[in-house]
């Protein structure tokens, strides 16, 4: 073709994609602009930013919901990515949205989770600031602290959906109001699937009411809910729900917290993870100059920061296995650790 690769694709955008998408040649840019790659859209690029960062091949060793689970098909954090993507996708392309701008926002959504879940999050919260989030932690890492502090240069497009995409917050864009949708979907139909996996729950423990509503299986109730957005949202630049599933999505989501969330036997190790966090946030606070180097250069910078954000980026950013193997070297004799090896 005569024209570059990069012309052609917001050809195609223009063509094929509904009135309400997002197109690629009309973001509005990134912080520090670049030479448009002929070969990508833009948010292409940012897609493959995400998935080549450090932050991302981080989240195979953090917990989804069930802390050091004893088995190979329980969900992490990657794995939940990678189904909110595809459920994400799925949307996107039935409504003609834009398909690049859903993935690139669902891979890097939860990019600053904390290790061990929402247990570490809740962690944080506690022994740093009440304002700490994993969704601004996320936009933190893509904006300063990947590519040892040069951030990803993402749009803002992207950037806008990642800080939006969970709680009452609304993406600017329908894309990123996809993910929202995308994540809860994934969430609570793996998290039934893990916890019916780990003998806490039974199938036919889920009332029938919402079964009637939603589907019996793990794939009915996906393809029910995936259904619901698509019926509400066609020709919209909002993304809804229809009524009847949205209220049984949301009855479905507060039956997981009463009987999974909450529940003893998924969170026997919780207590632990947190006691794990506040004492490696007390050590690096007491003692700074043991941060890594990337870490600690931050501190006292013109951007203002302080020992106790550097150690939040810190250990936010910290797999299960790291942050455990970390409390154990800097608080278990070697003598002790050897007791078990």
């Amino acid at each position: 073709m005569d024209m570059n690769l990069h012309d052609w694709l917001d050809e195609r955008e223009a063509l094929l994609l509904s009135s309400v998408a997002t197109r690629s040649s009309a973001s509005r840019g990134r912080e520090h602009p670049m030479e448009p790659c002929p070969m990508r859209s833009e948010f292409q690029r940012d897609r493959d930013r995400i998935i080549h960062c450090q932050s991302f091949r981080r989240l195979m060793y953090k917990t989804q919901v069930f802390l050091a689970p004893a088995g190979d098909h329980y969900r992490t954090r990657l794995t939940h990515t990678l189904e909110v993507t595809q459920i994400a996708r799925t949307m996107a392309r039935a409504l003609r949205l834009n398909e690049d701008l859903t993935e690139a926002a669902a891979l890097g959504h939860d990019l600053g989770h904390t290790p061990f879940g929402h247990a570490g999050e809740d962690a944080l919260t506690r022994c740093y600031d009440p304002d700490f989030a994993h969704y601004r932690q996320s936009l933190r890492v893509v904006e300063k602290l990947e590519k040892n502090g040069r951030g990803l240069n993402l749009t803002w497009e992207v950037r806008d959906a990642i800080v939006n995409h969970t709680g009452s917050s609304v993406a600017s864009t329908p894309e990123g109001q996809l993910i929202k949708f995308a994540d809860r979907i994934a969430y609570i139909n793996h998290d039934i699937d893990d916890a019916i996996r780990a003998g806490i729950l039974n199938k036919e423990d889920i009332p029938s009411g919402l079964t009637a509503v939603l589907g019996e299986t793990h794939g009915e109730r996906i393809n029910t809910m995936v259904q619901s957005v698509l019926t509400a949202s066609q020709s919209s630049a909002t993304i809804a729900m229809t009524p009847p599933v949205q209220a049984a999505t949301s009855d479905l989501r507060a039956f997981l917290f009463e009987r999974v969330y909450l529940n003893p036997k998924a969170k026997a190790e919780e207590t632990k993870a947190k006691e794990v966090v506040y004492a490696l946030f007390t050590h690096y606070v007491t003692h700074p100059d043991r941060l890594p180097e990337r870490y600690k250069s931050r501190i006292g910078t013109a951007e203002g920061e302080t020992v106790e954000r550097s150690v939040a980026d810190f250990i936010s950013g910290m797999t299960d296995r790291y942050a455990i193997e970390t409390y154990e070297e800097r608080f278990v004799p070697r003598v002790w650790r050897g007791l078990h090896e």
